[in-house]
């Protein structure tokens, strides 16, 4: 009398096979995604547009007048701010292993999050100036002077400090353009810190809370993780 195989049997281990080798993959993909986004793509990128966005309004507020400082003017925050991204990107890129077997993802995971701090810090510190620049800019009392705008704070006050615009023939540039540029800077910087902020939270909450957890189940060489 032969022995025969019994077919269910062989069924459950081919199907427990299958279900091993597929264990990592859609939790790696779950691992690498935050409500429903993948993380973090979906910060670089806003960080990406939001950066350009701020060098680009910086850019066109200093067309007005190349009189303007620097801290009036903040393309030096959106730069950096693409900056930023470009490493968020390259974090995406990089292949999900825990942090303490992968010296490289850890350093790139430092990198951003102390990026994503000092961003969150110069879009508060782009915000304070810009509210004070456009305070300034809705007391102004200007005239035109060849080709240059001057303008006070107190038109009856001799002694009273003049900001003198060059190159601006009409001064409704810096009176009615030039504030709608610091409170659209303001906008752009405020969601700019927001978006550093929610990214330096994300970071720290990958690495010490329930995000991903490097809990490894199977042969190293297959790399099966399982969510902790």
């Amino acid at each position: 009398m032969g022995l025969g195989m019994n077919p269910k049997v062989g069924g459950n281990q081919s199907s427990e096979k299958k279900g091993k080798t597929e264990t990592g993959g859609p939790v790696l993909e779950e691992a690498q995604k935050c409500c429903g986004c993948r993380f973090p793509l979906l910060v670089a990128l806003l960080q990406l547009l939001l950066g350009i966005a701020v060098a680009a309004v910086a850019f066109l507020m200093l067309a007005i007048s190349s009189s303007l400082l620097a801290r009036e003017t903040p393309h030096w925050a959106g730069i950096i701010m693409c900056v930023v991204s470009l490493l968020g990107f390259v974090l995406f890129c990089i292949t999900r292993v825990p942090d303490e077997r992968a010296l490289l993802q850890f350093v790139i995971k430092l990198l951003y999050f102390f990026l994503c701090t000092m961003g969150l810090v110069m879009s508060v510190v782009v915000i304070a100036f810009q509210c004070y620049h456009y305070t300034l800019a809705n007391s102004f009392s200007c005239r035109e002077t060849r080709e240059d705008c001057i303008c006070t704070l107190d038109p009856e006050d001799p002694i009273a400090r003049m900001f003198v615009f060059s190159a601006v023939p009409d001064c409704s540039a810096i009176t009615s353009t030039l504030p709608m540029y610091y409170l659209l800077q303001v906008l752009l910087n405020l969601a700019q810190a927001i978006v550093c902020l929610l990214g330096a939270f994300l970071i720290w909450k990958h690495r010490y809370q329930v995000f991903f957890a490097g809990l490894q189940t199977g042969s190293p060489a297959a790399q099966h993780w399982q969510k902790a």
